[in-house]
């Protein structure tokens, strides 16, 4: 009866909450569903055009089509350098995206009819008539457009959990949803693609009209389903109403190379570049050991699919029990164990399945854990700099392409010393694992360089320590943050108000209480006793790092930097020409004894050398005197630019009505009219595009300038907190 009261309380729950959020919550259950269901459209085509992305490892490209792997890392070369400058142009699209339909979701549309397209040709192409030579270069024409179309349309399904809640468990939560839905996708196709190569293929998964007739539908399928997480979903950034995005490319590239926690993830993954050589064991148990028959196959990659399943679905309630660091350290710590443990099972592709479900499972926390650690280190990033960066991570990634194009060369040498090759006297230089004693020799190797990456992708896990009581700290203070450049902006706003002053009420009071030690008497007292002081104490340290925000302009530092900037402000903008060089030798001079004192010192080399920058940037670009840049001008530009595209909207609904009706005399003049509407957008975007240039050049050189007036501003809406408190309480 209980259980039965639960589920129609769930039922009653999702009901209400179907259209808008729960109380403290940011997304609704529709949004959820649709995130998560459309996901599986999402990934029917992330996972055919990874099939399609050059790699030493790649079978469709290596055992199908036939490239050699050593040939496939060349090719795999010139793509990933290809890849510099789209990732590039992609970061800066995104950071500096102004749209009304986010940041993220147009280009789940936009960018994934191009994938769908280039996937369904990509298996069309008659590679059996082509010469060997032919085959490298289409190929790689392939993956110059999967290098821009697929990454920005990937990246936009995945990173768009970032910006649609600013609550990391409840991103965690989402995301463990998303995992168990998405994750369909490829498991339906890993489990049809053997049984119809067994029915129609004479059992070859080496068959590229298998793929032909298989990958088409699934991408198009996928397509449709995609639409249903642009059209439901809505992004929600913490951002004063009155911010205006101003990420320089070069700025941003920097602001996120010092985010030390993007490093320490990124580490990893290039640390444990070993970890993945035996991806392929299962498939090459099947093919060329004939391990199994393929309806065999067929429900091995599916059991093997089901033990992510269960990763997926216990990762958000192990991520909150236990918290991500402990989470990600126990999964990887036991992944090695699992992948150890294939060494001793390649004679019985059961046993390896066995070994290979339970390191699925482990495994599979990181679908949960990778996305929701992303969104922490962005919202940091936002807490450090001021701006929401999110595409320049890709472009900081880059290191990360060049660093994999280095160890990538390890498995062709691995296959190359075990005779895999052209020229190794077979017709496909893959046939050679027919014979057993190669197979083993090549396996038993590849197992090994795996465990080796495991153990070294683990270590850089051990530093990282953002926790979750600082994150919901740091969303706290981005609240405090935009409310007060609002503030200070003339906007009011009841609720935020509200919300801001119970913030700092509840930080007050919460300050005050003292930490509960955490021993060995109070596990005794039971575990709710236990996990109400824990619960407790990261609420006393979030209200302490609260209260350091508010109160920042009390301190030594806060003092200081709050003279610099009203003494920045006092000089002007024609003051920032009047620095000398000699001073940035005097500010490295301070004094560095004390902590106090470092940080003083930092924070005075810091701001010298950006007034040097802005005296270089006005000397170059102002030569007669830098002005004041007029924004209001963006608010009629932009206007503008929503009735050009009502225009235009209005002028294909108008020409597709024509041609529907079959009026040929109505159809050329609507014709035009869609031209001038789109030559009339053009100029408006053109005219938006050269003022936002204006506008970055000129905050660039005004840097320092512009943050005394934010800093001031800041600083004289928290010496306003103690009357807005009193006012709401009134």
């Amino acid at each position: 009866m209980n259980r039965l009261n639960i589920i129609l309380e769930n039922a009653k729950k999702v009901k209400t909450f179907w259209k808008t959020p729960d109380v403290g919550k940011y997304m609704s259950y529709k949004e959820i569903l649709s995130y998560s269901g459309g996901g599986i459209g999402v990934y029917f085509i992330i996972d055919i055009v990874n099939k399609m992305l050059l790699s030493t490892s790649n079978v469709l490209i290596g055992n199908t089509i036939g490239i050699d792997s050593r040939h496939l890392y060349f090719m795999y070369i010139i793509a990933v350098i290809s890849s510099f400058p789209l990732t590039a142009l992609r970061a800066n699209i995104i950071d500096n995206t102004r749209s009304k339909n986010g940041k993220y979701r147009p280009f789940l549309i936009k960018m994934g009819i191009p994938c769908t397209v280039l996937a369904i040709a990509f298996v069309w192409i008659p590679y059996e008539g082509l010469t060997y030579f032919t085959k490298c270069v289409i190929i790689l024409l392939f993956n110059f457009g999967f290098q821009f179309f697929f990454s920005f349309f990937r990246e936009a399904y995945e990173n768009l959990i970032h910006v649609l809640s600013p609550d990391s468990q409840e991103r965690t939560n989402v995301l463990g949803i998303k995992s168990v839905i998405y994750s369909l996708a490829p498991s339906i196709i890993n489990a049809i693609t053997p049984v119809l190569a067994q029915r129609y293929f004479n059992n070859n998964m080496t068959d590229i009209n298998l793929y032909r007739y298989i990958y088409p539908p699934i991408a198009i399928v996928g397509i449709l389903l995609s639409v249903i997480v642009f059209v439901n979903t809505r992004e929600k950034l913490i951002l004063a109403k009155t911010h205006v995005v101003k990420v320089n490319f070069f700025s941003a590239l920097k602001a996120v190379a010092k985010n030390k926690y993007f490093w320490i993830i990124s580490l990893a993954g290039w640390l444990g570049f070993l970890e993945a050589f035996y991806a392929n064991i299962l498939f090459w148990l099947y093919q060329y050991q004939r391990a199994c028959t393929g309806n065999q196959y067929g429900i091995i990659v599916t059991l093997y699919g089901n033990g992510s399943l269960w990763g997926m679905m216990f990762a958000p309630w192990a991520i909150k029990r236990f918290g991500k660091k402990k989470v990600l350290i126990v999964t990887n710590l036991f992944n090695i164990i699992f992948i150890a443990c294939l060494y001793p099972s390649l004679s019985n592709i059961w046993i390896v399945l066995v070994f290979l479900y339970l390191n699925a499972i482990v495994g599979a926390f990181a679908h949960v854990l990778d996305p929701a650690i992303q969104g922490d280190i962005r919202d940091y990033q936002q807490y450090i700099t001021g701006e929401r960066i999110d595409g320049m991570f890709s472009a900081v990634g880059l290191i990360g392409s060049i660093v994999s194009m280095v160890t990538s060369s390890v498995l062709p040498f691995v296959y190359k010393s075990h005779g895999l090759h052209v020229g190794n006297g077979y017709e496909n230089l893959y046939d050679i694992l027919y014979d057993e004693n190669v197979f083993k020799s090549l396996m038993s190797s590849l197992i090994m360089f795996s465990v080796v990456g495991a153990i070294m992708n683990v270590i850089p896990y051990f530093f990282y320590d953002l926790t979750e009581t600082k994150q919901k700290a740091i969303v706290e203070i981005l609240k405090i943050r935009a409310f007060f450049e609002d503030y200070a902006n003339g906007i009011r706003d009841e609720q935020a108000q509200n919300e801001i002053c119970a913030i700092i009420s509840k930080a007050r009071r919460d300050s005050r209480l003292g930490l509960t030690a955490l021993d060995g008497n109070l596990k005794k007292s039971g575990k709710g006793e236990y996990r109400k002081a824990l619960e407790q104490n990261s609420e006393i340290q979030i209200a302490k790092l609260v209260l350091e925000e508010t109160e920042k302009y009390t301190t030594a530092g806060g003092k200081a930097k709050l003279s610099d900037a009203q003494l920045i402000f006092s000089m002007g903008l024609k003051g920032l020409t009047d620095i000398k060089k000699e001073e940035l030798s005097h500010a490295k001079r301070l004094p560095s004894g004390t902590a106090e004192e470092k940080s003083l010192k930092k924070q005075r080399i810091a701001l010298t050398k950006a007034m040097l920058k802005s005296k270089k940037g006005i000397e170059k670009y102002y030569p007669n005197g830098v002005e004041e840049f007029d924004s209001s001008a963006f608010a009629s530009l932009f206007e503008e630019e929503e009735r050009a595209h009502e225009t235009l909207e209005k002028a294909y609904k108008a020409y597709y009505d024509a041609k529907k009706k079959k009026e040929k005399e109505e159809i050329p003049a609507a014709k035009a009219k869609v031209e001038a509407a789109k030559h009339e957008l053009n100029v408006i975007t053109h005219r938006i595009n050269r003022a936002q240039d204006e506008n970055a050049k000129y905050h660039r050189v005004a840097k320092p300038f512009l943050d005394s007036i934010k800093t001031i501003k800041q600083a004289q809406g928290y010496a306003l907190i103690d009357e807005l408190l009193v006012s709401r309480n009134n």
